[in-house]
């Protein structure tokens, strides 16, 4: 597709998708593009792997879209594959299925149900911090990151910690590859990897039950009939990407913050009680999820005709990085007092992990920081990021021991 080809009645500004999130930049970068596309136009238009999609990049815009619903559908949630030959279930589900499938999940990520998992996140924080204080260093993305929502997610899922290493490498295939022709096929074989694997976990719950989230899928019912092996299937797939990977990518940026602004951590180390506002503005600032969403119908955004069938891509930190919306937005304040953000989305797909993320986050934090007050990065590394699902790669700390 070339410019030219392009449905643009409106003359809106011409944004293409590997322009938007190209591919690995020094980290803050790709953040920091869409911080200039939005402030130079709300809307965009341009080519996402040979289809046409929309990019919103401000505030009020995004809020709207994601709460109306009926028309920005979750049929399609990424730019490049707007008729996708697969359905993350929950996320990709909408009107009355959708609203079942909430209130049959939205139990096991209560408030409630996460107090219940406070003892369980700080027993697992402890043996990643012991896997690593004594060495004064590690490559933070892989040895901590990752690993620690890791394990929660295996054990939430009742899945053997000795696959880990092969969940967290389909993880980076399906959310961290860019996003080319070549690069689905990839992702794609990936997603049907995983199926197969979870595919055998459902025979083996349904032969013998046990205390975890899919024996609990296996035993509901929705309108009163069992759920159909496809979709606990499918929606075992989204829990393996949102599970592995948000509050991985989440921390990453944190401790990078925290390590490039020492004046932040030792307000933080001084005043531990900032720690949940700091988290909520690490969340606001480092919104690296983005969202998209199918047009059920024609509609207009900002003055921008847009036809149904077609894709909008909103990213969550164009909206919280908004100046329209936020005093100082383009700045860390970690005692914000007002601070309503959309990391974790708006409307009635918004995260139903929110309480559980919350709660890894604060649990990482301040055990880390009780333990290792003090760390750099390592001088001469580079912290680089990669597009698609953004996210930091890799970042070395060192601290003294």
């Amino acid at each position: 597709m070339t410019t030219t080809e392009l449905h643009n009645p409106a003359g809106c500004p011409v944004a293409h998708l590997q322009d938007v999130i190209p591919g690995e930049l020094p980290a803050g970068e790709h953040m920091a593009i869409i911080d200039r596309l939005r402030e130079a136009s709300p809307v965009y238009t341009g080519d996402a792997a040979g289809h046409q999609y929309y990019l919103l990049t401000r505030m009020a815009d995004i809020r709207k879209s994601y709460q109306t619903a009926a028309v920005f559908t979750n049929e399609a949630v990424t730019p490049s594959d707007p008729n996708p030959p697969y359905r993350w279930i929950p996320e990709m589900l909408d009107g009355p299925i959708h609203v079942a499938w909430r209130q049959l999940l939205t139990p096991l990520w209560s408030p409630g149900a996460v107090d219940k998992l406070k003892a369980s996140l700080r027993d697992r924080f402890t043996e990643v911090l012991d896997s690593i204080a004594a060495k004064g260093s590690c490559e933070f993305v892989s040895e901590v990151a990752l690993l620690f929502p890791n394990v929660i997610f295996m054990d939430l899922m009742g899945l053997p910690r000795e696959d880990a290493d092969q969940f967290q490498a389909w993880e980076v295939t399906i959310l961290h590859t860019e996003r080319t022709p070549e690069s689905m096929e990839l992702q794609f074989a990936a997603m049907m990897e995983v199926i197969g694997y979870f595919s055998k976990l459902i025979d083996q719950r349904r032969a013998e039950p046990k205390d975890d989230m899919i024996s609990y899928v296996l035993a509901a019912k929705i309108d009163g009939e069992p759920i159909p092996t496809q979709d606990i299937l499918d929606f075992c797939l989204l829990m393996f990407m949102a599970g592995l990977d948000t509050v991985a990518t989440q921390l990453s940026y944190n401790f990078w913050h925290l390590a490039t602004y020492p004046e932040d951590r030792e307000r933080l180390l001084a005043e531990p009680q900032l720690w949940p506002s700091a988290i909520e503005e690490f969340l606001r600032f480092y919104s690296f999820v983005t969202p998209s969403r199918k047009l059920s119908q024609d509609t207009e955004v900002a003055g921008c005709p847009m036809k149904a069938g077609q894709v909008v891509m909103m990213p969550l930190v164009a909206a919280n990085r908004d100046p329209r919306e936020f005093v100082d937005a383009d700045k860390v304040i970690i005692d914000r007092e007002i601070n309503r953000h959309l990391a974790f989305g708006a409307g009635p797909h918004r995260c139903l992990g929110s309480h559980l993320a919350r709660e890894e986050l604060l649990t990482a934090m301040t055990m880390w920081h009780e333990r290792i007050p003090n760390y750099r990065i390592v001088p001469g590394t580079e912290v680089p990021e990669h597009g698609g699902q953004m996210g930091i790669s890799s970042l070395h700390l060192e601290w003294d021991v």
